[in-house]
């Protein structure tokens, strides 16, 4: 028996579970009219649930702009995709909220990858950094010192230093010039210089 519940005017409204099922058919409806071509349709839609997708999309990227973007961007997909909407598959505030969260989470992984892809440029492209060890050589000893200090060294090790400390390349460079993977560059001139400080005396 369905139920029902008083109201002050002394008749009798749906219960929530009825209204929520009156809800949903209302929306599938909006959604194959949507299918169809039918712009009414669509905007009744959009009013409907502009306000719940922006919420969830906010939720999920943390900036009002970019939940507004979100928002919009689901929007349009819902319009393109109403045709395929199947109740079967969910009802209509499950599948329009799947569409949005989808988006949401690809803004902000799209953000994520975009801020790790500069780090990781600005780490391969900053100019190295003369150490103490480099700076020690550079302002204390004779380059015929030096020389003879290369001379210690592994040849991949000397060919990575001379690179990064006495032509001024960054590590990506040497690691392009050499042909080998940045990692192995930074590992060489670091294994490089302890040596050459060993060989030269120069303190830690």
């Amino acid at each position: 028996m369905t139920q029902l519940r008083a109201v002050d005017d002394g008749g009798v409204a749906p219960s929530p579970s009825s209204a929520r099922a009156e809800e949903s058919d209302r929306l599938a409806t909006l959604l194959g009219r949507s299918g169809r071509g039918d712009e009414d349709a669509f905007a009744e839609l959009y009013d409907t649930m502009a306000r719940r997708l922006h919420g969830l999309a906010l939720r999920v990227v943390r900036d009002p702009a970019q939940a507004e973007e979100v928002t919009q961007e689901a929007m349009v997909e819902i319009w393109r995709q109403s045709s395929r909407y199947d109740r079967a598959l969910g009802s209509p505030t499950s599948w329009m909220m799947t569409i949005t969260h989808r988006r949401a989470v690809d803004r902000v992984r799209s953000a994520e990858a975009a801020t790790r892809r500069d780090a990781t440029y600005h780490e391969q492209n900053q100019t190295v950094e003369h150490d103490e060890t480099a700076e020690a050589v550079a302002r204390n000893l004779e380059g015929a010192r030096v020389r003879q200090a290369l001379t210690s060294l592994t040849e991949t090790q000397r060919g990575a230093v001379q690179l990064a400390y006495f032509g001024g390349y960054t590590h990506t460079e040497v690691a392009g010039l050499l042909g080998i993977p940045l990692g192995t560059a930074k590992t060489r001139i670091r294994d490089g210089l302890i040596r050459l400080r060993d060989a030269l005396g120069v303190e830690s």
